[in-house]
């Protein structure tokens, strides 16, 4: 799309650019990880300049942050778990972002190396990491507080402490995926996780 057509459309062109920037990351650090991944193969795919790549992200470390970031966006558009959802619904769609992972094992590495890195202060991620699981937590625990509201599931119930679990769930489901893909279904795994709560916490 030029540059032209991004204002006609109210959409500025720096946007636009700055997006393709950040989708072409978002493959070369999944085809060659963090390590692997060039600056300069990044430009020449976006039909920059390193230069002009510089000019938008000043260093690897904060392209790879707004990567991440990107990439969650991306999640957000796909699966609006934030939305009206609730109860088993809400526990559908993480178990449908779990079998998106499962076709895209490089992405899943990157995020695994990323946050597995970022539990050391100072980290670039670090920041990225605590935000993502915080907003991550809270979005399913408000989940299952308005079923447990509607009726869905039963009172008494600790949504916060289920949300804790699931997400562990599926970040210890990705990390034996990874290392053994071919004798762990994540995406199976985790849906028959899904299935086995709903039916505990319903009524």
């Amino acid at each position: 799309m030029r540059a032209g057509a991004d204002r006609r459309r109210g959409y500025p062109a720096g946007e636009a650019r700055r997006e393709r920037i950040l989708a072409v990351a978002l493959q070369e650090f999944a085809e060659n990880g963090y390590r692997g991944a060039s600056l300069a193969r990044v430009a020449e795919r976006a039909e920059l300049s390193q230069a002009g790549l510089l000019h938008h992200f000043r260093s690897k470390e904060r392209l790879l942050i707004a990567v991440l970031d990107y990439r969650d966006e991306l999640d957000l558009r796909r699966y609006d778990l934030g939305g009206v959802r609730t109860g088993a619904a809400a526990l559908g769609v993480l178990a449908d972002v779990v079998e998106y992972n499962s076709r895209v094992p490089g992405l899943v590495q990157l995020f695994t190396v990323i946050a597995g890195e970022a539990v050391t202060a100072g980290h670039p991620g670090h920041d990225w990491a605590r935000r993502r699981y915080r907003r991550l937590r809270g979005e399913v625990t408000r989940a299952l507080g308005r079923a447990v509201e509607s009726g869905e599931f039963r009172a008494g119930i600790d949504p916060e402490a289920h949300a804790d679990r699931l997400i562990a769930m599926m970040d210890g489901l990705q990390n034996q995926w990874l290392l053994d893909p071919d004798r762990v279904d994540m995406a199976a795994v985790f849906r028959g996780y899904v299935d086995d709560l709903v039916a505990l916490l319903r009524p």
